[in-house]
């Protein structure tokens, strides 16, 4: 599994959100964005990750950077993810995990002592220039959106 590092372009891809509208990558270009990876939509580690982002939106709006999730989910479960807890930013649906694979945020991990394939909780802070600026892999939910704002430059 690939695992992407600093300095290092980030993969373009295209998926829908949860309105079924096309987001690029490349529709960020010239301004800082942050993609993160998640495994399911409105689970308890997947909600305190995605509301501690939403409550922190205006401080990443501040450093004009984007935040961007994505999950095998499709758009049906991100809509009611987003409405259940006021989620403002928009939710990708990777549903084949192909861009997860590129990111190295799918594969093989350890779940509760098993070796399963999977999400693997991953976040990367993508420059203006669409390269890599910082790469976080099987990230702690609780708390990670902080650290990934106190990296904004």
């Amino acid at each position: 599994m690939p695992k992407l590092e600093a300095g290092t372009k980030a993969p373009d891809f295209t998926l829908p959100d949860q309105d079924g509208n096309s987001v690029s990558l490349a529709d960020y270009a010239g301004r800082q964005v942050v993609v993160y990876f998640y495994p399911r939509d409105d689970t308890p580690g997947c909600t305190k990750e995605a509301c501690q982002f939403n409550e922190n939106l205006s401080a990443f709006s501040r450093s004009k950077a984007a935040v961007l999730g994505i999950s095998p989910d499709g758009a049906a479960a991100h809509t009611k993810f987003r409405a259940k807890y006021g989620l403002s930013f928009p939710l990708l649906s990777d549903q084949d995990r192909n861009v997860m694979a590129l990111y190295g945020a799918f594969g093989e991990k350890t779940m509760y002592g098993k070796k399963v394939m999977g999400v693997i909780r991953s976040t990367f802070l993508i420059g203006p220039d669409g390269t890599i600026e910082r790469a976080w892999y099987s990230v702690k939910a609780d708390g990670h959106a902080a650290k990934v704002l106190a990296e904004l430059g």
